[in-house]
């Protein structure tokens, strides 16, 4: 994945290349998901799935904040203790699972159970399109397009930085909709494919960590990752719940390229018994609170260098 700091962390130069002259032919086939062809297409960008391993054998590291990221998953949430979230309300669950046969069903039925209530759905979209944000592989790929992302609302961050980050930061040219996404919920159906599940959080997995480390950089466009995960997805099917998270790499001779890696933090089996869906879930719930505050986090230090 090509950082092209010039266009993001400053004005274009007048006569330097538009990124468009980069772009494949008019008409040429994106690639999706559902393609076999679509994660070939992801490595050999720099954005490699959970468990790769380079030609040489090399494993990807884990995130140096791997450990923070674990203890934030298992605290224990009020609103899924006995007295608010009974036996009763499991089964609850349960039936709407399984009665849910198609993506559809299972994001209108099953999905906010697992979120609980949400105070402001200002932060939240979902299903739509990334048009606005630069494809790391120059035009391949279709738009990421997951059920479920969690952003800042525009206002949050500075409008100059908006706009010089544009293309990492603005998943939509509805620029009311959220921005900086950093948490993100694909879902598929009892007869979905897993394999494009994952390869769907692998994708916008990695589009949200551009978004956060360019954040980050912003002001210092020089400053190098710090190995740590800012960005994390995850996956719903059939009660199986993953979580991953996506995290740049530091790598020496890789010049201007940038490579990103999911990796999973962890697996549940939420239909199993209520013990096991007050752990999957109050871990979904953590990750999605952990998201934002690190998301807050560096707007804060964006507005701070911006002003």
């Amino acid at each position: 994945m090509r950082d092209n700091t010039q266009s993001h962390f400053g004005r274009r130069k007048r006569g330097s290349t538009s990124a468009s002259s980069t772009l494949p032919p008019i008409g040429t086939p994106r690639t999706g998901p559902y393609d076999r062809a679509f994660q070939q297409l992801l490595i050999d960008h720099g954005i490699y799935p959970d468990n790769y391993e380079y030609p040489n054998g090399q494993i990807l590291p884990p995130p140096e904040n791997l450990d923070k990221i674990m203890q934030a998953l298992v605290k224990p949430r009020t609103s899924l203790c006995p007295s608010l979230f009974s036996q009763e309300d499991f089964e609850r669950f349960r039936r709407a699972d399984a009665h849910a046969r198609n993506e559809w069903q299972v994001i209108s039925d099953v999905i906010p159970i697992i979120e609980g209530e949400v105070r402001d759905g200002s932060y939240i979209s979902g299903q739509v399109l990334f048009t606005n944000l630069e494809d790391p592989t120059g035009g391949l790929l279709v738009p990421g397009n997951p059920d479920r992302y969690y952003g800042a609302r525009p206002e949050q961050l500075d409008r100059q930085v908006r706009i010089q980050l544009d293309k990492h930061i603005v998943p939509s040219t509805q620029n009311d909709l959220p921005i900086v996404p950093n948490f993100f919920l694909h879902v598929k159906g009892p007869g979905g494919t897993p394999a494009a599940t994952e390869r769907q959080a692998c994708y916008n997995g990695a589009l949200g960590a551009r978004g956060m480390n360019s954040l980050q950089r912003y002001g210092d466009p020089e400053l190098d990752v710090d190995n740590q995960a800012y960005t994390l997805t995850s996956t719903y099917q059939k009660g199986h719940l993953n979580i991953y998270a996506t995290y740049p790499l530091s790598r020496a001779g890789l010049g201007t390229r940038r490579e990103y890696a999911m990796m999973q933090i962890n697996a549940y089996a939420l239909t199993g018994n209520i013990d096991n869906f007050r752990i999957g879930v109050s871990a979904y719930r953590n990750a999605r609170d952990w998201a934002k505050q690190k998301r807050d986090e560096a707007i804060q230090r964006a507005n701070e260098t911006a002003a």
